[in-house]
């Protein structure tokens, strides 16, 4: 017997196929892994997968697709590979790999995939920012022209950084690289400048001593640290560096002036080159993969001085790179001196020799100038780097001779008070207006009458006259006024050079 559906059952019967008919349909893309180890899985089937890729495993694992072979994908993964096993599957998400950035991450200690480290809770109101984006067009940037200052002399009056440069640090290890970019870090108190300190392939003892020393003074109140350390997978050390600088990118997107520190580009090179040596990629000089000059130039790029049509932000990179016995002509080095636009290097020897920084003033070059110093620090400091070249140079024709005229006997002992008198404490920054004196000071002769013994208490001596003698006060508000050295500035520093360092000259 034949049933009939009743007209209400049969429109009910079409309304509930039409309904599913507007459903969406699932075409995520899944892919197999084939085999994994060292970080690196190799997965099949991810057809439509695209470079820099982010890829999950269904247990949550993160990974990003770096090889996109005929057959298979090399994917890296950003996390422990044990949770990832042959036959677990990934599909794609068709986005590249962000990392929160915002105010909120000031103070915060986060990985390299903005994962909090320092246990004070999730991190709120942030804005996700890619990793890999295209640096700032010629269009869009200006000139550097406005300093950073870093409280040290000898790199405001030698080799003077400007926001938006990019300015190497490079010397063998133990010979102060950090310590510079932490004096760095603490000259920007009280300044507009937020800084982001990416320690990449570090030991964690090494970073929770940097952690202390910047919350105690007060440092971590606009810093950042991002932290890759040696324990972790290579392509978490590969990302750090590009998520720092994605962080400090939405400040200068804004408006606003940051400083990222990457130390150091040395092991970032390592980690991409064992990356690169488990994903099968022909190796080149020194086992590094054909593109480990885009893998630095690409970071490097994106630090720029805006123009004011995009808001006038910028974004200052200080990279580290470590050398092996003072060869600066190693391939990593060449590579990143030819991307950056300068170098401070640091000298073993002068290192051991107890002059700190240990900064050898031929090589270290700035090529931005004088147009990142005031107007009073450049009058001051023109003199100083053909008068320390002389000194070093009469200080090496020293040791093959023992008479010598009278004439060459001064020129040393002008040039002993000025390698003095850019010696500095670390964690100590100057304000510029005591290096104008300083350097004032050393230039004009001030500091050859006094013996070597009590040169640092003369110079201190000079620096407490700032802040209490009369002149001392006159000159502070004449310099922040208008740091020119006319007439009037050039007279009150000789006035105050005369009467601080006066009672310690043996003449």
């Amino acid at each position: 017997m034949n049933s009939q559906l009743k007209p209400d059952e049969l429109a009910a019967l079409l309304r509930q196929r039409m309904e599913q008919c507007d459903r969406a349909v699932d075409t995520t893309e899944f892919g197999t892994v084939l085999s994994v180890g060292d970080g690196i899985a190799r997965v099949d089937g991810l057809t439509g997968v695209m470079y820099n890729e982010l890829v999950e495993s269904e247990n949550g694992v993160a990974g990003l697709a770096l090889n996109l072979e005929e057959d298979v994908v090399g994917v890296a993964i950003l996390d422990s590979d044990v949770n990832v096993r042959e036959g677990d599957r990934f599909h794609r998400t068709g986005r590249v790999v962000s990392v929160p950035a915002g105010p909120a991450l000031t103070g915060r200690v986060v990985d390299a995939l903005g994962r909090p480290l320092d246990g004070k809770g999730p991190l709120v109101g942030t804005e996700p920012m890619p990793v890999e984006a295209p640096a700032a067009s010629i269009i869009e940037r200006k000139n550097v022209n406005t300093p950073m200052q870093t409280g040290l002399v000898a790199i405001d009056a030698l080799t003077p950084i400007g926001r938006g440069q990019r300015e190497l640090i490079i010397g063998d290890r133990k010979t102060g690289k950090t310590t510079i970019a932490i004096d760095t870090i603490l000259n920007q108190k009280g300044s507009d400048v937020h800084c982001f300190y990416v320690a990449v392939g570090q030991k964690l003892s090494t970073v929770a001593a940097l952690y202390r020393q910047l919350e105690n003074a007060g440092a971590m109140a606009y810093t950042t640290i991002i932290l890759a350390n040696a324990s972790e997978p290579a392509p978490l050390q590969y990302l750090a560096p590009y998520s720092g600088c994605a962080m400090a990118e939405y400040w200068m997107n804004r408006g606003g002036h940051a400083l990222v520190i990457y130390d150091d580009l040395t092991k970032h090179a390592q980690a991409y080159r064992q990356m690169s040596l488990l994903l099968r990629r022909p190796p080149g000089r020194e086992a590094f993969p054909g593109d480990v000059f885009y893998l630095h130039s690409r970071l490097l790029e994106r630090a720029a001085q805006l123009s004011d049509a995009k808001g006038g932000g910028s974004l200052t990179a200080l990279p580290i790179v470590e050398t092996q016995a003072n060869d600066i002509s190693a391939y990593i080095p060449t590579n990143v001196i030819s991307i950056t636009d300068g170098q401070i290097f640091l000298e073993a020897g002068l290192f051991h020799q107890g002059q700190r920084p240990a900064i050898n003033p031929g090589i270290s070059v700035s090529r931005v100038g004088g147009d990142a110093q005031l107007k009073a620090m450049k009058k001051v400091a023109g003199p100083l780097r053909v008068m320390l070249a002389q000194y070093r140079e009469l200080e090496a024709f020293t040791s093959f001779s023992s008479d010598l005229d009278a004439g060459t006997l001064d020129q040393l002992a002008v040039g002993r008070a000025l390698m003095q008198s850019i010696r500095q404490k670390p964690g100590a920054p100057m304000p510029v207006s005591h290096q104008v004196a300083l350097l004032y000071a050393g230039t004009h002769r001030a500091l050859v009458g006094i013996p070597e013994i009590r040169l640092q208490e003369a110079i201190a001596a000079l620096f407490n006259a700032i802040g209490s003698t009369q002149t001392g006060q006159a000159y502070a508000a004449r310099f922040a006024a208008s740091p020119v050295l006319d007439d009037e500035l050039n007279g009150l520093l000789e006035k105050l050079t005369a009467e601080a360092l006066g009672p310690f000259s043996k003449r």
